[in-house]
């Protein structure tokens, strides 16, 4: 058979055969639907591709909402741990407060069962050599503060004032080795003299006789012999009674009443002289 072209159309030729095609097609699929079941049977197959070709998208999509969301998640636990602190350093500091003002409290309402004036001053300073306890507080001779004035604070006795200067003044606590405060037994009067020992928690009583009225959980308080301590005040109350056939006198050791050890603020009763005991 004879071809119906001696040669092969050119491409503009087979492009312009293609785009007339392809107008009639979608004329007629437009006018008649003939391709909608090729187009269903095409989509349906391709649909698994398109859903592999998304899905990388779609795990990092997901991934970055995760990372995301985690990471918002970190920073919202941050910000709560860091409130929560806050939170807790204000209780902390308000259970602090309250403390104070029981303390505080404690200590004014002491001052008011005083007979004599007195000064609230507040340690500046600690010095509990084993040789020397000494405190300085923030009262000094512009409060009319003077060397040898007894210092209490709502509990018992502390010490006397040591020296003073304009601002400050320096307390000789009453656990110092070298002090020595008179003192009776509140159950009978008994009296003695109790010495420091270097030791916050411990007195002694050293001059008291084997067959002496003293008893462990006895009260002592200052005697007024002296002149130096008002009587009255209390000191320490009897820890242990240690006898010993062979020796004179007993050995006593009194727990102080006052927080030597953790004091803050004191009391400065006008009285007492310029020496201590």
């Amino acid at each position: 058979m004879k071809p119906l072209f001696s040669q092969a159309p050119s491409v503009t030729a087979r492009f312009v055969l293609v785009a007339v095609m392809s107008f009639g097609l979608l004329l007629v699929d437009h006018r008649d639907g003939l391709l909608e079941p090729i187009q269903d049977s095409l989509s349906a197959i391709a649909q698994p591709i398109r859903f592999i070709a998304s899905f990388p998208d779609r795990v990092g999509q997901l991934a970055t909402e995760i990372t995301t969301s985690r990471r918002e998640l970190i920073q919202e636990n941050q910000r709560l741990k860091d409130r929560q602190q806050v939170y807790q350093a204000r209780l902390q500091r308000l259970d602090a407060l309250e403390v104070e003002n029981i303390r505080l409290r404690s200590l004014l309402d002491s001052s008011y069962e005083l007979e004599r004036p007195v000064v609230i001053a507040e340690l500046t300073a600690v010095d509990l050599d084993p040789f020397n306890h000494l405190i300085q507080i923030n009262k000094g001779l512009r409060d009319s503060i003077t060397a040898g004035q007894p210092v209490i604070d709502a509990n018992g006795v502390i010490g006397q004032v040591e020296t003073v200067s304009p601002f400050t003044a320096t307390v000789r606590l009453i656990s110092d080795p070298s002090h020595g405060i008179p003192v009776q037994v509140n159950r009978n009067g008994l009296r003695s003299v109790a010495f420091g020992t270097g030791r916050t928690d411990t007195l002694t009583i050293t001059s008291l006789p084997n067959n002496a009225s003293i008893e462990v959980g006895d009260l002592l308080v200052t005697s007024g012999l002296g002149g130096r301590f008002p009587a009255g005040y209390p000191v320490g109350e009897v820890r242990s009674v240690s006898i010993d056939e062979s020796k004179a006198f007993s050995s006593i050791d009194v727990k102080p009443l006052g927080a030597l050890g953790r004091v803050e603020e004191v009391l400065l009763i006008e009285e007492g002289g310029n020496r201590r005991e």
